[in-house]
């Protein structure tokens, strides 16, 4: 999910905790609690700051060994060490099992979203993503911003949250069975898939498609049950040449790779340099693919320079490159 519903997800199960009667006994157990959650509902996204770096060591790590098994143990013992001294009067393991229970949440909802976490490691590094909910839901956000202003106006903040759970319960199977009827469609089309992807827009009715047979790619659309496919792509292996080769030692688009399952490719080749592109077929967003990696090589194929993340056109691209167009 996105930092702002994580942010009210984590103040919503603050609101919880005061059902705790530990929790509720004292002021500071109150107080240490409601700072464990909060904190503890944001800390698994500090990998965040990886973007400072590059966008190749933020794809490669975002949601990774941050959302890992080890990870979601040892965020709780962490916090607690440093929240504990503050509110020596405090219930241990109270405050610890909040704070275990706002990092495990926060980690469980990021796994329905098309882009998922490595929440298996060590075991597997597979990326796990449902995609069933959108990174930014509208309708999650909005019932917990309704539950904290009923929560302002002096209603128990307990109750109050409970059943905005139950009813977010509800809501979540309700997306499972609308992604399951899209599925259903799609290989009623295309009954030979071999791999169906299938993301969640902002819009309840809509979904974005990707879908692969052994020769082709298909990219569409769902809107209320209703697929449509906008582009056909042929699969073409990418082959094995020089500089494709020296290509995949970029960094760039090694992260790429690491993260995109679905893609095509492209070679361009100018008078003083080649420029290999590769296109994530996930995110076609107004007749556009946005995702991409590009890296341009001089003719003894030595990279010259490269780009991998989001892109809405072309002369953003070249900025990013800092090569003039041809």
């Amino acid at each position: 999910m996105d930092t702002g519903t994580h942010i009210v997800m984590g103040l919503a199960l603050a609101g919880i905790s005061t059902l705790d009667p530990v929790v509720a006994e004292s002021s500071a157990a109150t107080t240490s609690v409601m700072i464990g959650v909060v904190v503890g509902s944001q800390i698994p996204d500090i990998d965040t700051i990886l973007k400072l770096k590059n966008n190749a060591v933020y794809i490669r790590n975002h949601r990774g060994i941050t959302h890992s098994i080890p990870a979601v143990l040892l965020w709780p013992i962490a916090l607690t060490a440093l929240i504990y001294p503050f509110f020596p009067e405090t219930n241990l393991l109270h405050l610890w099992l909040w704070t275990f229970l706002a990092v495990f949440l926060h980690v469980f909802v990021d796994i329905f979203n098309a882009y998922g976490t490595q929440a298996l490691r060590p075991f597997s590094s597979k990326w796990v993503a449902l995609g069933v909910i959108n990174t930014f839901d509208p309708y999650i956000f909005g019932i917990h911003i309704i539950g904290l202003i009923i929560w302002a106006f002096g209603a128990n903040p307990g109750y109050t949250f409970i059943y905005i759970y139950g009813l977010l319960i509800a809501y979540y199977f309700l997306r499972f069975r609308a992604r399951h009827k899209v599925y259903k469609e799609i290989k009623t089309m295309i009954p030979d898939a071999t791999e169906i992807i299938i993301a969640p827009t902002m819009k309840f009715s809509q979904w974005r498609i990707a879908v692969m047979n052994k020769h082709q790619f298909f990219v569409g659309r769902a809107e209320n049950n209703q697929v449509q496919i906008l582009d056909q792509f042929n699969r073409v292996p990418v082959p094995e040449t020089p500089v494709l080769n020296a290509a995949k030692k970029d960094k760039n688009l090694s992260a790429f790779l690491s993260f995109s399952p679905v893609y095509r490719w492209e070679i361009d080749e100018y008078d003083e340099y080649y420029e290999v592109r590769f296109i994530d077929l996930r995110y076609r967003s107004n007749d556009y693919y946005p995702f991409v990696a590009v890296v341009q090589l001089d003719p003894q194929f030595n990279i010259i320079t490269s780009y991998t993340g989001w892109i809405f056109s072309e002369e953003k691209l070249r900025k990013k490159l800092e090569i003039i167009p041809n």
